[in-house]
């Protein structure tokens, strides 16, 4: 019904935010990426909107990219994730860490995050398996591993704790034929540099 929302920001109070388009505020619930690159109170702002009609409340939610709207909408038609916390994961990670975990099936990086078990989070990489990693994955620009060595040698870069970016860059430096031991050597190089 309220596809995009686009006036002057009125008030900052995470996760939610109020929009004054002329003269009407609307309360807005926003992920904490989206929290962080908003202008300064009193400034124009825009956000993409999805408006969730329940029995005892109507609430608005906002994303700074339709990315991330997307990401929220694959999450809540999954079984037993409402609109709060598929917000939580999205506080809790970006688009392309999300992509990336349900592409390498890493329900590890998902349980970090509050209110995330084991087994939400492997039904949640279940559900999203083909959905969320392939389209979104692509459409943000995130590198998907050419071989299950880069796979590999990528997962085991996250694993040391480097970032998805870092990572995805290390192995883009990699030739393409390299084995999993001597590519992790190579990455860790580059890395070091």
């Amino acid at each position: 019904m309220i596809g995009k929302l686009t006036g002057i920001l009125a008030e900052r109070n995470p996760p939610q935010v109020v929009i004054d388009c002329h003269g009407v505020g609307y309360e807005v619930d926003v992920p904490m990426g989206t929290f962080y690159n908003l202008p300064p109170v009193g400034e124009k702002v825009s956000l993409l909107t999805h408006f969730v009609v329940r029995e005892d409340a109507q609430v608005l939610y906002g994303f700074g990219t339709a990315a991330e709207r997307a990401a929220f909408r694959q999450l809540i038609k999954i079984s037993g994730v409402g609109p709060r916390t598929a917000l939580g994961v999205l506080s809790g990670m970006s688009v392309n860490e999300l992509a990336q975990a349900v592409s390498l099936q890493e329900p590890g990086r998902l349980v970090k995050i509050p209110g995330i078990g084991k087994k939400t989070a492997e039904r949640l990489l279940l559900e999203l398996k083909g959905k969320l990693g392939d389209t979104l994955g692509q459409a943000a620009g995130l590198a998907q591993p050419a071989s299950d060595a880069q796979a590999d040698i990528l997962q085991a870069l996250l694993a040391l704790g480097y970032s998805d970016k870092e990572a995805a860059a290390a192995l883009k430096a990699l030739p393409k034929d390299v084995g999993v031991s001597e590519g992790i050597k190579l990455a860790l190089k580059a890395l070091a540099k």
